[in-house]
């Protein structure tokens, strides 16, 4: 008898442990089905199924018990397991030039519901974050949803651990602004519950595609990307974000690919930031920027319509040969067995993908060895679903201390 009880202890201490590593499984898409979750954890049928059970309770995923057999496949059928679509929700928001956005985010990367935001970004932190914040709350009234926590996506470096932004050069908010501090203020102000998070908008927009887009399965994965304004990298290494000894690794936006370029905010001159934004495109297009919409929109609406236009693909042709040789340059330090393009860089590879993996494989010693993949993210709002990443992390480590079971 006290064998028996030993052996159910030792089972149920074991399920327990397997929770976060079982959830995060079928967060990313890994295990559609209790058979596949239990190979992927190495447990018992019965395990898994109790896991499975578990998370199910809390409100996380569902368990379908009448599943039909997969194509192809032999003996019983497996339970399919799925996100559930009630479940709680994080709160996203992203601060970029030209306004900000907030999300509600669950389970799986799927973007619940979105509100954008202003046009003109306050040059005052708080105010903005306090805005964004207010955005994201009404979201949660209006769905009803509960919240595990906060992430914010900023376009600047955030240095560890005091997160902080160090170069919010394209908000014109202050260097050193204590981002995370007025984030998290404005997330208790706002009565919303669990912990506030901030990170590198290209950061995040890198951990979301590694774990639910373009950079899945891939084991060193570079993402570069621009956006509003400026050019951002990150990196992910086993799944985990290379952010250096302080948060700051992987600024991108200041290799050199011109030396006689145009002058760049950080004191140089000829910087990715300066020549392969949206902004340079424009320029190099002939096109003064508007004020109706932002300088992404206006590029990719010009790339995408007028690419005929000689003057239009010249200028696109000169950002890519930049964008070429700056990756040429990652591939030689980093040796990634992917790079994927997010925000115009993507249109770009898009309108002439053989000319930029050309010039990565004419500039770079590892890319003439066979090459490395380059291709486009595939996630809308990426750094949301990112900054969301950030708030499930602790629900992925742990979801049994962090959420109570969902009552009946």
């Amino acid at each position: 008898m006290n064998g028996k009880v030993t052996t159910a202890r030792t089972r149920l201490e074991r399920g327990r442990s397997a929770l976060g590593p079982a959830l995060e499984l079928v967060h990313t898409g890994r295990a559609p089905t209790r058979a596949v979750l239990t190979a992927e954890l190495g447990v018992t049928r019965a395990t898994a199924g109790a896991v499975a059970a578990e998370l199910e309770a809390l409100g996380l995923i569902r368990v379908d018990s009448r599943p039909g057999a997969a194509a192809g496949s032999q003996g019983r059928p497996s339970h399919r397991l799925s996100i559930d679509d009630t479940g709680p929700v994080a709160l996203a928001a992203q601060v970029h030039a030209d306004g900000f956005r907030a999300a509600l985010v669950g389970l799986g990367g799927g973007i619940v519901a979105t509100a954008p935001g202003c046009v003109a970004v306050s040059a005052d932190p708080a105010q903005v974050l306090g805005e964004v914040v207010d955005a994201g709350a009404a979201l949660l009234r209006e769905t009803g949803r509960r919240c595990v926590g906060a992430g914010l996506a900023v376009p600047s470096a955030v240095a560890e651990p005091e997160g902080t932004a160090l170069n919010p050069l394209h908000l014109a908010w202050p260097a050193g602004a204590p981002v995370r501090d007025i984030f998290a203020d404005r997330v208790r102000a706002a009565g919303i519950t669990g912990p506030a998070f901030t990170g590198n908008d290209v950061n995040l927009a890198a951990l979301a595609e590694h774990r639910h887009g373009a950079g899945r399965g891939a084991q060193h994965l570079l993402c570069v990307a621009t956006g509003h304004r400026g050019v951002g990298g990150a990196l992910v290494l086993d799944g985990r974000l290379h952010t250096g000894s302080s948060g700051l690794a992987l600024e991108v936006g200041h290799l050199t690919v011109n030396p006689e370029g145009r002058p760049c905010h950080c004191g140089s001159r000829g910087c990715l930031d300066v020549e392969a934004d949206p902004l340079a495109f424009l320029t190099a297009a002939g096109r003064e920027p508007g004020p109706e919409v932002s300088l992404l929109q206006q590029s990719q609406e010009l790339l995408r319509t007028e690419y005929a236009d000689p003057t239009v693909r010249a200028a696109a042709e000169e950002l890519i040969d930049r964008l070429g040789l700056g990756l040429a340059g990652l591939v030689n330090i980093l040796n990634p067995d992917r790079i994927i393009l997010g925000g115009l860089h993507r249109d770009l590879l898009d309108a002439d993908p053989e000319r930029l993996r050309a010039v990565v494989a004419d500039r770079s010693l590892w890319g003439r060895s066979g090459g490395v993949p380059i291709l486009p993210c595939t996630l809308d709002h990426n750094s949301l679903v990112g900054a969301a990443e950030l708030a499930w992390q602790p629900v992925l480590d742990d979801p049994l201390t962090v959420l109570p079971a969902r009552a009946s």
